[in-house]
């Protein structure tokens, strides 16, 4: 999905939901059964449910990875599920130079279909183009996440006005293919967005953090709105609309969920900050 397609894609659904596909085995849905084919069951009942509002599905691999082999099969298939028109995120985080980075990029992008995949910037450049040199697909750099953690190094330097979370920013413009990337930014840190939207205001930020993480969706489009991008914001929510019920009615419950927050981002849209 290139940019503009994405951009018509939120204005037509008026929505700039991401659901993250995060299945955890100890809260499927009794009535499913279990083992991975009750979380393929699972998925693509989410997924069927809010397909028509939702822009993008983002399967963190590492809940797959937790499965063994079968779990590999299983996102493939969820990965499958995901309709045409909705950015499909691998959520991997990969990180590493050369070869190896192409050939994670190969899994994401090939082996599991995805339309975009996160990358951790640490090792630089080298870690990064190699993703970007796939012309048709997007990277999603890791920038100012929303983990306590994230104090030990992304912040660093801020006493001095130059996070390294701003230098990754700055830098990655550079990079061969930098018009394919996109940036990772919590939600539970809106103070920063605005800042992060100096620096690249013409880029999608992935902002996960809302819901269940204490992030608010008024504070990420406050700090964060790119008016030419339609928002510019791919907003994931998790666990709040996955588990809104864990009854037989999970589906529907999480639609509802689905739906509570496309209301919200219409609002949003339709008020064009």
């Amino acid at each position: 999905m290139d940019r503009q397609t994405l951009i018509n894609t939120i204005r037509a659904k008026q929505s700039f939901l991401c659901v993250g596909l995060d299945p955890d085995p100890a809260r499927i849905p009794a009535h499913l059964g279990s083992g991975t084919e009750a979380i393929l069951a699972f998925n693509r009942a989410i997924i069927e449910a809010t397909s028509d509002l939702a822009v993008a599905y983002k399967p963190n691999v590492a809940f797959y990875e937790a499965l063994g082999p079968e779990g590999w099969n299983v996102l493939s298939e969820t990965m499958k599920a995901i309709p045409e028109g909705c950015l499909r995120i691998a959520d991997a985080k990969r990180g590493d130079i050369g070869n190896t980075a192409t050939r994670y990029a190969q899994a994401a992008f090939e082996a599991w279909g995805a339309d975009a995949v996160t990358v951790a910037p640490y090792m630089g450049r080298d870690s990064v183009e190699p993703f970007l040199a796939f012309e048709d697909k997007w990277t999603i750099l890791l920038a100012a996440t929303s983990n306590p953690g994230a104090e030990d190094f992304e912040f660093h330097g801020v006493d001095h006005g130059a996070p390294l979370w701003r230098r990754v920013l700055e830098v990655s413009q550079q990079y061969k293919g930098a018009e394919r990337l996109m940036y990772v930014v919590g939600a539970t840190r809106p103070e920063w967005l605005s800042e992060v939207r100096e620096v690249v205001p013409d880029r999608f930020l992935l902002v996960p953090g809302v819901g269940a993480q204490g992030g608010t969706l008024s504070a990420v489009c406050q700090a964060g709105w790119s008016a030419p991008l339609a928002g510019g914001l791919l907003v994931n929510v998790g666990r709040s609309l996955l588990y809104a019920s864990s009854g037989e009615d999970f589906a529907e419950a999480a639609r509802k969920e689905a739906l509570r927050i496309q209301n919200a981002m219409a609002e949003e849209l339709m008020t064009s900050r």
